[in-house]
């Protein structure tokens, strides 16, 4: 799988999983490390790629865009935060998520459970700009 790791997570989650036979790069590969984070979801959109982050907003972006890809995994704050124990969560429960990022989805990690929400999410109101 095509992976595209947000400057909110650890390099060396990209390079665990580049070691796990998955295409794996990290926004400072790129020079993105600063870029906002539209720029870092269109990448992400643009070459196929999965969007890892533990930053929300890429799931409110994806929601106001009402699109279906691309399919974002989130690290929510009660999750691990050592980037080892992140890709050997990843990396054991990508069999069971599989299917659904290919399809489009929005993977949320939490932790005690696990959630999936198919894409596109609609009926997100945008807020009115002053």
């Amino acid at each position: 799988m095509k992976f595209l790791i947000d400057n909110a997570l650890s390099p060396l989650l990209a390079n665990e999983l580049r070691k796990a036979g998955h295409d794996a790069v990290h926004v400072r590969d790129y020079g993105l490390q600063a870029s906002d984070d539209v720029i870092i979801f269109s990448r992400a959109a643009e070459e196929g790629r999965i969007l890892v982050s533990a930053d929300t907003d890429f799931g409110t972006l994806l929601a106001l865009r009402e699109d279906n890809r691309p399919s974002i995994i989130l690290f929510r704050r009660t999750t691990e935060r050592s980037p080892d124990r992140q890709v050997k969560l990843l990396l054991s429960n990508l069999p069971a998520i599989q299917k659904d990022l290919e399809d489009g989805s929005i993977i949320v990690f939490e932790q005690t459970r696990i959630r999936a929400r198919k894409l596109p999410i609609r009926g997100v109101k945008r807020k009115n700009s002053l």
